[in-house]
């Protein structure tokens, strides 16, 4: 394994794993979670930090991450959890999930590094039934133009670094585009600089247009 493989595989997945469990990233971790009902389709599902805050309206979460090590360190959440849990794809643009058979796509800061997420985003809007919500949470463009001038300067050398992460990806007008209505119900800078790269974050839900 060499040493970038090693940093992915490895490294990172645990960095995550610590990352972005305290305030005030849970309290919008917690609010994304709450409007979750039935079967759960997790976009970038990690190490499960989402489990503790899914209602009892969810029945099932089904899991697309693509880290194997993520998926080991979720188990004593997943044990917590009570209900069933599976991992069903490692690619979010790619689900094995038939049309119209899930209640709930979910994503929490995960839609910055899916590589095409344009097809994860089609395929979300694919699998959920009708009247189904992408709930979500995600930093990404600001709409401050001298951030944004900002994170398009630092992602060439913050992607490669961070798994594929972009900080200039906007993350709103990428779900319109896949034939999402999009509802924003939360956004903020929740940072100083220099931390306002990373810090724009936008919360809500979107629907099959």
């Amino acid at each position: 394994m060499g040493l970038r493989d090693r940093w992915e595989e490895r490294v990172l997945p645990r960095l995550t794993h610590q990352a972005l469990q305290a305030e005030p990233a849970l309290t919008w971790r917690r609010d994304v979670c709450a409007g979750a009902r039935g079967v759960v389709l997790e976009i970038g599902f990690g190490s499960g930090p989402n489990l503790e805050h899914y209602p009892a309206a969810v029945t099932t979460v089904l899991a697309a991450e693509p880290a194997d090590l993520a998926w080991e360190l979720a188990a004593e959440r997943m044990a917590a959890f009570g209900r069933p849990v599976s991992r069903v794809a490692t690619d979010a643009a790619s689900l094995p999930a038939a049309d119209g058979s899930v209640d709930t796509v979910v994503s929490t800061w995960a839609l910055c590094t899916v590589p095409r997420v344009e097809d994860a985003l089609r395929e979300a809007r694919r699998v959920l039934r009708p009247g189904g919500t992408l709930r979500f949470v995600e930093h990404g463009l600001s709409p401050d133009a001298r951030v944004a001038r900002a994170q398009r300067r630092i992602q060439p050398w913050w992607g490669p670094v961070a798994g594929g992460c972009h900080v200039d990806r906007d993350v709103t007008a990428l779900m319109t585009a896949a034939g999402l209505s999009v509802e924003v119900e939360r956004a903020a800078d929740v940072a100083g600089w220099p931390g306002r790269s990373w810090g724009w974050f936008t919360a809500g839900s979107a629907r099959p247009a």
